[in-house]
């Protein structure tokens, strides 16, 4: 249960922190090429997470990365980061310029208005992106079985101890049953607590 926070927690806040970032940059910032980084953001949304696995762990091993917590928070960041900043990018662009353009004319720079105005302002995308990624990274068995390479189960995650209790033969479905109740435990917490946010993180932007 703890190991599952532990990938958790930081693999929801990492791509967080970055994509709000890239977000306001792509959305309010006039640089060359911003078009072609929105076309590749978009693009990268329909790339199978599983096309990745193999060369992300080569060079997660040549790295020494491949076999611990850094690992699979990176691998769930990468993953997560398309998502992210097109979720957030879409937001921000709804924001009322004249807001903006305000503050840049009162002297606030570029990182000012985007920690004090941007961010607070976009709360509803962060929490609807928040439930989606805390939510995928929990349930998540894959990247933890390829990333989180552990024979001693000292970094064990849910997901991967449940299929573990059900034996080699595939038995004991009251043990999964009863398992499965426990670990939605958490993400159902999550997610009752930040639900109002997410239809408005999600629709934002969607009507001028």
């Amino acid at each position: 249960f703890f190991n599952t926070l532990t990938v958790t927690i930081p693999a929801t806040i990492i791509p967080i922190l970055i994509a709000a970032f890239a977000a306001y940059a792509l959305a309010w910032m006039e640089f060359p090429g911003r078009a072609l980084l929105v076309a590749a953001v978009v693009a990268m949304l329909v790339v199978p997470l599983q096309l990745a696995l193999i060369p992300l762990l080569t060079l997660h091993n040549q790295v020494g990365i491949g076999k611990g917590y850094l690992g699979v928070w990176l691998a769930h960041t990468g993953f997560g980061l398309p998502l992210a900043i097109y979720l957030l990018r879409n937001y921000m662009v709804g924001l009322p310029r004249e807001i903006i353009e305000c503050a840049k004319v009162d002297g606030a720079t570029d990182f000012q208005v985007f920690t004090k105005i941007v961010l607070p302002l976009s709360f509803p995308a962060l929490a609807s992106f928040a439930i989606f990624q805390f939510l995928w990274t929990w349930n998540d068995l894959l990247v933890a079985m390829v990333f989180l390479i552990d024979s001693s189960g000292q970094t064990t995650v849910m997901t991967r101890q449940i299929v573990e209790l059900m034996g080699t033969r595939g038995g004991d479905w009251e043990i999964l049953a009863t398992s499965a109740f426990v670990s939605i435990a958490v993400p159902l917490i999550v997610f009752f607590t930040m639900q109002r946010y997410l239809v408005r993180g999600l629709l934002a932007g969607s009507v001028k």
